[in-house]
Order: C-alpha cells, then structure tokens, then sequence
C-alpha cells in the first residue's frame, strides 16, 4: 500500500534554473466542432502563463478548412493550419500541423478541452528537470516522452446527471485519469488520453508520428514512446476541463469508439508477443485490454443465473470448494487493488466496487459485441466524433431497450426461482437469488440513466470568488464579490452594507476585475434571496463582445467546477440512489398527472 502510494505521489518542480526556457507549441485541434466551443479553448490557451510568452506559439489544426475557424484564429492573434480532404483522421490533422512547427516541446488540446492557465507550471517543468538530469548523469537517466494531465469535465455525466447524483459521485472517467493512470504513471509507463499532455517533439518524429491505422492513436502512439525507450508520466491535479456527452447516442458511440481502438492499437502492437515491450508495458497493456473484455463477463454474470433459474440450465458446475478456489482470488483481489488505488484522500474514493458495476452493467449489452467483432479482425465502417450536444429523439428512446429486457427477464427470474418455495428451499437456493437481486439493482439503475433527465441550464455554474462593483439605477455604485459565474448569468453579494436600491427586474451595470482588466457588463437581476442577514443577487447577463467577453470566459473556465465532487459521498450508497431515484420520478409523473388535470 505505501508504495504504491509513493508511486502515485508525482511532485511537480520549480523551471530548472540550468536549463534554458524550452519552447513549446499549443496545438488545438478541430473537425467540425461548434466555433463557440472552440472560442474558449482558443481563448484559455491565450491565458496561459510562462515566463516568456513569446516562446508559446498558439496554432489551430483545421482539417475542415472552415473559414469561420480561420477568422477565430486571427481574432485571437494565433497560428492557423488548415488542411482539405484529410483521409487520416486526427492522427492526419496533427502531422500535418507538427509538419509545420518546430518547438522541442509541444501540447494536444482537443476543441472541448480547455486549458486552465496553470497548465504549463504544472507540466513543463518535468521536461526541463529531465534535460537536466539527462546532462549530469546521462547513464541513469530515462528521457521524458510525454506528460498526461487528467481528463477532467465541467458538467456532470451521463451517471451524476441522469441520477440525480451530481453531489455524491464523481465523474465515472475520473477513476482512470485520477487513479489507474496515475499509477500507471508512478511506473513511468502512463498513457496518453488524447488531450491536455505535452509531448517531447523529437520522441514523436523518432517514431513517425502520430499512428494513422488505428482509430484510438492516443493509445498506441503512447506504448510506442515507451517502446523506444522514453518515459511517461501522469500528474493527479486537473489543468483542463472539458464537456463530456450526457445523452446515450453520444456516450455508447464514444465507448464503442475506444473499446474498438483500443483492440484494434493492441492487435497493431502485438501486445502478447511483443518483445520490445518491458514487463511493465505489458502488464499495462494487457490490464487495458482485459478491461474491454469486461462488459462480455458482465454479461455472462447476468446471464447465467438467470438461464439456471428460468431454464435449469448449469452454466458453471462445481461444488462449494471448487468455486472458491476459482472465484475467490480474484474478487478479493478486485476488494483489495479498488482499497489501494482509489484513495484520494481521508480515505475517500473515487470508486467504489458497488458503483463500478452499475457502470460496468450500463455498458455492458453495448460493447460485448463490437469488443467480440474488432477481435475477430471486424472492423466498423465508419467512426465519427462524439457530439457533444444532447439529443432526446424517439430513436433515443430506444436505448432503454436492452436494459428493460434485461430487467423485465430478471424480474420473472427471481419470482419464478421463489415461488411456491419453503423456507429450508430459499436457502439452498439463496445464492442464485442473491445476484438475481444484484443484477435486478444494477439494472434498475441503468434503467433510470436511460430514462434521461429534462436539461434546463444552458451553460454550466462555477464557483468563483471574484471583486467588481455594481451601479443601481439611481447611479450609486456598490462594491461586490461574486459567488458563482456562468455564461448565462452571475451571483454576487455586496460587500460595502445592505443595499436598498436593487431590486428584482432592474437592469444594472456592474464591472468585474480580471488581472489588470475591468470587464464591463450589463444584465437584469432576476432574483433576490438572503443567507442569514446577506442578500444574494442573481443576475442575467448580456454576454459581452471583444475583449470583455474573453476576460470573462476566462473567468469562468480557468479552473475546476468545483460544484462537482471529485469522491464519492461515503454515506450514500447505490441503494440509496435507487430510492432516491425512485421517489424524484414518481414526483414527477405526479406533477405531471396533476397538471394535466388542473388545466380541465
């Protein structure tokens, strides 16, 4: 347990003051992505703070050659690299950029990723330690390829949202970017995600580049690195955040994409018979293939109670001992690598066992399958990247479908195996009903996340703390400190006495402070509530133009939305959730119903 929490404990140092300040290229890269999402990365990557900003070269990889893109980079004073009728997907995007930049150093930043401004402080400094490193004792020292930062998200996903559940659990993507890889990580062999990392330029050129025959190049182009003998790390403190899909097209499509290229990078790296793969690599890569590997065993473990209770069918015959002996080492193996990786702190997790599978449950019915075909060598015909908008269309709907035959069958199940039974006869057969009801949860659960949930907010809330005045409409200014931001609107409370002269429908004027920038802006207060003895004003904002609007956004996204938790609430376990769930969709239907009868 202590090493391997001294393996994960990464600490980030101060610029290497022997070495000279490397240059570095910020590459964002775009398909056909929303230009408004793009603004923002764009605009974040303009905040990032280095001791020289002039060695910081900001270039937009345009494979779509849209002009509107190419006027977003000239707004915002960047590079431009445009390219048409690219056959080679991402991978083709960014080669034919690196192809025109020549930094030792350069970062990948996805349209939907966007950097905070302390990016670079907390990635960069690897690489210069190293140089140095490599100088003084070149013998005992490994080059640096690549530092992977999390993957980290602003709005709840498809599990916090759909649930209702975006104060107890965190993100489900947390789990591998802030524990697995971290660890990975501690062994030097981390693994690339496909966004936010900073690359050595001259490792990637060693290997040819980015890889163009596989749909994950994120993945492969990672090991390849490692296998030419350069390290990689993984730092535990988020320095970007991203929107990730909340409606089911988007998040099965997304899964699928990476469970096929992930078999299919592990077929192009001979990951079994590898030999320039250390131990080290394989034990990782062969950990992220089985995991693929794991929706086909969920549904075997949903199965095959259910084929015994309804049909007598013997999927597994052995007696008691036989099945420990078979069973046991690896569930109190799984009890003890969730205890020693997923502690973040206080002894809180990120995951626990209950909860990975209900996740493991919801992707199971739709990834089993293409895993099994991309094994076999076949392959999907088209990929396409994930939109990030949601939709709730009737062929949405029909998502539910596997989990409700699912549910339906182990609800026949369950009753078929009991009924008509004694009490000495449930006991025999207890086993068989318990994981019956497990899997009758789980996918009670899945059902509930497959239901979707109405989206009202247009733009996601962050907390942030930040000093500005607001002018009344009889002109008298009051000094304010804001309580959250958003796109949309801002929450501030006046710092300088009670204030009489607001009132709820005003328009206001009000100036918030940024570094050395008053940002002007306009809005309506829309609502007035108290804490005790503080009022809170929460106002509408105009989105403003030019370099108000990007001073503003940077206040907004420079940072973790830390309305969202990053561990899981202790006290509240699945079933809670199921009840809560429950009790939250009745309430509805009935206000629903009630509604509906009011208006006769």
């Amino acid at each position: 347990m202590l090493s391997t929490k001294k393996k994960m404990n990464l600490i980030i140092p101060n610029y290497e003051p022997k070495q000279p300040l490397p240059d570095i290229d910020i590459i964002v890269v775009t398909h056909n992505e929303n230009v408004d999402l793009l603004r923002k990365t764009i605009n974040a990557a303009t905040y990032l703070n280095y001791p020289d900003k002039s060695k910081v070269h900001i270039v937009v990889a345009d494979d779509g050659n849209r002009p509107e893109v190419q006027a977003l980079a000239k707004h915002y004073h960047v590079g431009y690299s445009g390219m048409e009728n690219n056959k080679q997907a991402k991978s083709g995007n960014i080669n034919h950029t690196l192809a025109k930049l020549h930094s030792p150093l350069f970062a990948i930043f996805d349209t939907d990723m966007i950097p905070f401004s302390t990016f670079l402080r907390n990635t960069v400094p690897l690489f210069t330690e190293n140089f140095q490193q490599l100088k003084d004792d070149p013998d005992h020292t490994e080059p640096l390829g690549f530092v992977q930062t999390p993957q980290s998200f602003y709005n709840a996903d498809i599990f916090q949202f759909n649930l209702f559940s975006e104060k107890i659990i965190p993100n489900e993507q947390d789990f591998f970017s802030r524990d697995v890889n971290i660890l990975n990580g501690g062994n030097k062999r981390a693994l690339f995600t496909g966004s936010n990392a900073v690359f050595l330029r001259s490792a990637v050129d060693e290997v040819g580049g980015f890889p163009t025959d596989t749909i994950t190049e994120d993945f492969e182009l990672g090991t390849m690195l490692n296998m030419a003998g350069y390290i990689s790390l993984a730092t535990k403190v988020p320095q970007s955040s991203g929107i990730t899909p909340i409606d089911m097209k988007g998040v099965i499509k997304q899964r699928t994409r990476w469970a096929r290229g992930v078999i299919q990078s592990c077929r192009n790296l001979h990951i079994f018979t590898n030999p320039h793969l250390t131990m080290m690599n394989r034990i990782i890569l062969l950990n992220t293939y089985f995991y693929w590997w794991a929706f086909f065993r969920r549904m075997i473990y949903m199965t095959a109670p259910i084929l015994y209770a309804l049909f007598k069918i013997q999927v597994v015959n052995a007696n008691f001992w036989i099945l420990m002996v078979i069973w046991a080492p690896g569930y109190f193996l799984l009890h003890y690598v969730m205890g020693d990786t997923s502690v973040m702190h206080d002894n809180a997790k990120i995951r626990n066992e209950r909860w990975g599978e209900v996740q493991e449950t919801f992707f199971a019915p739709y990834l089993f399958i293409p895993v099994i075909l991309e094994s076999l060598g076949i392959k999907a015909k088209k990929f396409k990247v994930t939109s990030k908008d949601v939709t709730y269309s009737i062929k949405d709907k029909l998502y539910i479908l596997p989990y409700l035959i699912l549910w339906t069958v182990t609800l026949i199940a369950i009753i078929k195996f009991n009924y008509g039974k004694y009490v000495s006869e449930i006991l025999v057969g207890s086993v068989i009903t318990f994981w019956l009801l497990m899997h009758f949860i789980n996918l009670s659960m899945c059902l509930f996340i497959s239901l979707g949930r109405p989206v009202y907010r247009k733009s996601e809330r962050f907390i942030r703390k930040v000093t500005g005045k607001v002018q009344s409409k009889d002109g008298t200014w009051h000094a304010i400190l804001t309580e959250d931001v958003s796109e949309g609107g801002i929450a501030f409370k006046t710092t300088d006495g009670p204030v009489d002269d607001i009132a709820e429908g005003d328009d206001i004027k009000f100036s918030l402070q940024h570094q050395q920038f008053n940002i002007q802006l306009t809005g309506k207060v829309a609502r007035i509530s108290h804490r005790g003895d503080t009022a809170i004003y929460s106002v509408q904002v105009q989105m403003p133009e030019d370099e108000n609007r990007d001073h503003y956004l940077q206040i907004i996204y420079d940072g973790a939305n830390t309305t969202l938790p990053s561990v899981q609430d202790t006290w509240v376990t699945p079933f809670d959730e199921l009840y809560m769930n429950l009790v939250v969709r009745a309430r509805t239907i009935e206000r629903k119903i009630s509604s509906r009868f009011n208006r006769f």
